[in-house]
């Protein structure tokens, strides 16, 4: 379970003011170790998260043993208010990750009496859908390779800086395929592909967006379409490096 729960508005983050900060009166602060459980599927759900660095994914487990990666939660990423009464997904920390929990019913009542907090929850379910959307089309129509190039720029519009070429992927190759709906051999396969093809570069860590251009023919959209937000953010934080996509 998450560890290091304290009570507090978090010291030194590049907070950009906004609706949400409003939850921090009752916010408190937890980290969670690499592959920890922040709470599992059928878990009553009663709070809410922020993510204020590293990474968390939604898994849900299948009754034959397999996984549906669901989602990543990145810097910025507010998750856990679209469960009713309990956890549809198990939620871990991809890499050591630092939270901000908020009880669900202070939540709630605050957005009640708040308006512009109750507009923006509002917005990000409608952001939250339109990904649902894009990503049900990711993965009943594209190919192998249009579905890695996705990612990418999935990846370059969330947590890449801006202006720049270089990311820091958290995940791994196994969890990147499961997000895909691809095996680990797949991925593999693709992104030697687009190294071989200049589109990409590879470190262990790392990965060079070497042609924009190419990328987004790869992923079989217009360079206009692939530089909308998929998910909403609220701020940005430096990715940890101590597990990269390589593995």
């Amino acid at each position: 379970m998450a560890t290091k729960e304290r009570a507090g508005v978090p010291v030194g983050t590049a907070a950009v003011r906004n609706e949400l900060d409003v939850l921090e009166q009752f916010g408190s602060t937890v980290t969670v170790q690499r592959d920890e459980e922040l709470y599992g599927q059928g878990d009553v759900a009663d709070c809410c998260w922020r993510v204020l660095t590293g990474c968390v994914r939604k898994v849900e487990l299948l009754e034959d043993g397999r996984r549906h990666l669901n989602a990543f939660l990145l810097p910025g990423d507010l998750f856990g208010l679209d469960d009713l009464d309990t956890r549809h997904f198990v939620a871990e920390a991809v890499t050591l990750t630092t939270l901000r929990r908020y009880p669900r019913g202070a939540v709630e009542a605050l957005a009640k009496s708040n308006p512009a907090l109750s507009l923006q929850l509002a917005a990000l379910t409608i952001a939250k859908l339109h990904a649902a959307h894009q990503r049900m089309v990711l993965l009943s129509r594209k190919t192998s390779t249009e579905r890695l190039a996705s990612f990418v720029l999935e990846m370059d519009r969330r947590i890449g800086p801006s202006g720049a070429s270089l990311l820091t992927l958290p995940m791994g190759r196994a969890d990147i395929a499961d997000y895909l709906g691809l095996t680990t051999e797949t991925v593999c396969r693709v992104l030697t592909q687009m190294t071989r093809e200049g589109t990409v570069r590879l470190a262990r860590t790392r990965m060079e967006i070497c042609d924009r251009p190419k990328l987004h023919t790869q992923a079989g959209v217009r360079e206009a379409e692939g530089n909308k937000l998929t998910a909403p953010q609220v701020w940005r934080h430096p990715v940890d490096e101590r597990r990269g996509f390589a593995a």
